[in-house]
């Protein structure tokens, strides 16, 4: 993504540092590749049940089957990753961004924080 962004003229660096970290939500998880295609067969052909197998259990991750894990990681991996970035010092909005990386929008995020993340998704997407 970083590439991308850089190849598109963009030098923003709170962009370009969400550009990198994005995804390290998933290091709590590390996916296979069956993992990671049944998530999406099941995110696009039963998105209810997607939907339900994503929520953290209240008794925590560590008490989630192993069959939900892929599940709830793919929900859940863009709030651990901000947690994690916020953690070593990252801007609050390089944070942002990667929260919402799967959004187009920030809700209350100005112009210019939603533009960036516009950016990144579009990037994410690709």
């Amino acid at each position: 993504m970083l590439r991308n962004l850089v190849d598109q003229g963009e030098n923003q660096p709170d962009l370009l540092v969400a550009a990198l970290l994005h995804d390290v939500g998933k290091l709590k998880y590390p996916l296979n590749p069956i993992e990671r295609a049944v998530v999406v067969l099941v995110r696009a052909s039963l998105p209810k049940y997607a939907r339900r197998w994503s929520q953290t259990p209240e008794d925590g991750w560590e008490a989630s089957p192993k069959w939900r894990k892929p599940f709830i990681l793919a929900e859940q991996h863009a709030e651990w990753g901000a947690k994690l970035a916020r953690e070593t010092g990252v801007s609050r909005l390089t944070e942002d961004l990667i929260r919402n990386h799967h959004d187009p929008q920030i809700a209350g995020g100005g112009e210019i924080a939603n533009n960036l993340l516009h950016k990144l998704w579009m990037v994410d997407n690709e």
